[in-house]
């Protein structure tokens, strides 16, 4: 672990507040999406334009996605408007892009990946978890593929729903690309397994969203009568979720494990 010096965390985020929070938690990265109920999608300009305002020095990458769904199968169209969202980012201070389409039988869709590339200047480009969709079978030719198209990171939780599950597949990624480019777990990663994850992955990044445990919930006194407002009207199904911030005590808490892991 040592040769890694540092262990580094991006946090992934769909507000200013969880944004700040990361930053004054510790995290080495902020990937800002909008709807991280959705897995996240294309941000809005004008809270990226806020964040780089802020004395926050961290790298803010900015998530390309147009619409839920987890197919990643992009129109012409769709990627017309991606690009243009991907142009104002950049004018906006984006420090690197987010980004992953698939052909219809789960492939990389080499001809999309190169139109971000070849937008992104020299910009870094990490491929997300649409490589979770492709055949684990090929996952080094997959990974090569990136790496011939220029990308620097792959976020990936090992073709699983979690990180935890899919350990086996990113370690044998990351040994035996690590020196090409980076392979970040991603997906459910905690407090809690964290030091697994990276004693039997050795990524040197990894990435989360480093929301507060559902069991603090807050107690009935400290809710002002706004929040507890009954209300009949929903916003579409997400909204009968709670809105989570990033919770700053928990990116201490993983900065912490990363650094001792990073000593060992």
């Amino acid at each position: 672990m040592s040769a890694h010096h540092n262990i580094k965390l991006e946090v992934c985020v769909d507000s200013i507040a969880s944004a700040i929070a990361a930053m004054e938690g510790g995290a080495a990265r902020i990937e800002l999406c909008s709807a991280l109920n959705e897995g996240g999608l294309t941000p809005s300009v004008g809270i990226l334009k806020i964040l780089k305002s802020l004395p926050l020095n961290i790298p803010i990458y900015c998530m390309l996605r147009p619409r839920r769904g987890n197919d990643f199968i992009y129109t012409d169209l769709e990627m017309k408007a991606l690009l243009h969202d991907m142009e104002l980012l950049q004018e906006n201070g984006a420090d690197g892009f987010v980004f992953g389409s698939l052909t219809p039988s789960r492939e990389i869709n080499v001809e999309q990946c190169q139109q971000v590339l070849e937008k992104a200047k020299s910009l870094p480009m990490t491929f997300h978890r649409a490589f979770d969709l492709t055949d684990p079978l090929k996952m080094y030719e997959n990974a090569k593929i990136l790496i011939e198209l220029g990308f620097q990171r792959i976020l990936c939780s090992g073709f699983r729903q979690t990180a935890t599950e899919g350990i086996d597949s990113l370690a044998q990624l990351i040994a035996k690309h690590h020196r090409e480019i980076i392979i970040m777990p991603g997906a459910g990663i905690n407090v809690t397994n964290l030091e697994e994850i990276l004693t039997a992955t050795k990524c040197c990044e990894f990435h989360g969203s480093a929301k507060s445990p559902p069991t603090s919930e807050m107690p009935d006194s400290t809710e002002s009568n706004s929040t507890k407002m009954e209300c009949d009207v929903s916003m579409g199904k997400q909204d009968i979720l709670p809105y989570d911030i990033c919770d700053v005590n928990v990116v201490r808490k993983m900065v912490a494990i990363a650094s001792a892991m990073a000593e060992k």
